[in-house]
């Protein structure tokens, strides 16, 4: 008889802290509005609070250990906690039940409820070199980076199976299609250009998955020897061309100039001669022994001049 009590005793413990493990699950599933949870999980309760007080009334303690042990072993796997950055496709006997938000979510257990994590933030893939050969034939090889995040977890669980594999091997697929259609020219002058083009079509295809592509960057364009020293030596030639024009422009004006300068120097007899002193005294401060000067006609004929004057002036 003391047996009994005693068993009664131990049973009828077991039992209060089963129920309040379970009031404190009842009120969790209450709080993250998961209404048929929370009936599932009422009921589930009210039929082990029964067999609970049932072999609690008869003295039972090893039912009451199992019972207790299912409830502690059972009820944590119930308990999702999924992250700001995060959103849970919840799925119930496979077929979609709703997304759960960030916080702590409560669902059945023993596989009925299943969540699968899908991340929100902006991801980026980092597409390998694509060997491409452009409208103009030309082969080289181009790697980009693609950024872009989910916008619709239920469209990127059940869709698509991975929607980041497959958003890469597409990214591959349509930067081999976009950029096969356009000249090498184009590539390494309209970059942006080509960027936006990118996106748009990478962001219309993978729409249908729920994912939304953000942008798309072309990081580098690698092309053969052989054409890099092409390159070379056409923008060489361009410089050797500019080179030549603007010297042929500074000849040209500095004529102008010196045409003028003659015209200037001209209009008088005495200018011819000052500017061959001037020069004269440019040279002498270089401290040669020996000049060579040119001596032009014009300063014979004024000597001529000037001694046809004084001819005239002594007769």
């Amino acid at each position: 008889m003391p047996g009994t009590v005693m068993g009664r005793t131990g049973s009828l413990f077991l039992l209060g802290v089963g129920i309040v493990w379970l009031l404190i699950w009842l009120i969790l599933a209450y709080s993250s509005k998961q209404k048929s949870t929370l009936a599932v999980l009422a009921v589930f309760s009210l039929i082990w609070a029964g067999l609970g007080f049932w072999r609690a009334m008869a003295g039972d303690v090893v039912s009451m250990v199992i019972l207790f042990v299912i409830l502690v072993i059972t009820l944590p796997g119930m308990l999702k906690v999924v992250n700001q950055y995060q959103r849970a496709v919840l799925l119930r006997f496979g077929k979609f039940q709703s997304v759960l938000e960030p916080g702590l979510n409560v669902i059945l257990p023993w596989g009925i409820d299943r969540a699968l994590y899908v991340e929100m933030r902006t991801t980026t893939i980092d597409v390998p070199k694509q060997d491409i050969i452009t409208r103009d034939n030309v082969p080289v090889s181009v790697d980009a980076v693609v950024y872009f995040n989910v916008f619709d977890p239920k469209l990127a669980v059940l869709e698509v199976q991975d929607y980041r594999q497959a958003t890469t091997l597409l990214a591959q697929t349509i930067l081999r299609s976009v950029l096969g259609s356009h000249e090498l020219d184009d590539m390494l002058s309209q970059r942006e250009k080509l960027n936006e083009v990118l996106k748009l079509d990478l962001d219309k295809a993978t729409d249908p998955w729920g994912v939304r592509v953000t942008g798309v960057e072309i990081k580098a364009v690698d092309l053969p020897e052989d054409m890099k020293r092409a390159m070379a030596k056409q923008a060489e030639a361009e410089r050797e061309r500019r080179a030549k024009v603007i010297s042929a422009e500074g000849e040209y004006q500095a004529s102008e100039k010196l045409a003028q300068a003659a015209e200037v120097i001209g209009s008088t007899r005495v200018g011819v001669m000052l500017r061959m002193l001037q020069t004269l005294s440019e040279i002498a401060v270089e401290k040669n022994s020996t000049i060579v000067f040119p001596l032009p006609m014009e300063i014979l004929r004024y000597f001529d001049v000037k001694g046809e004057r004084e001819d005239e002036t002594g007769s």
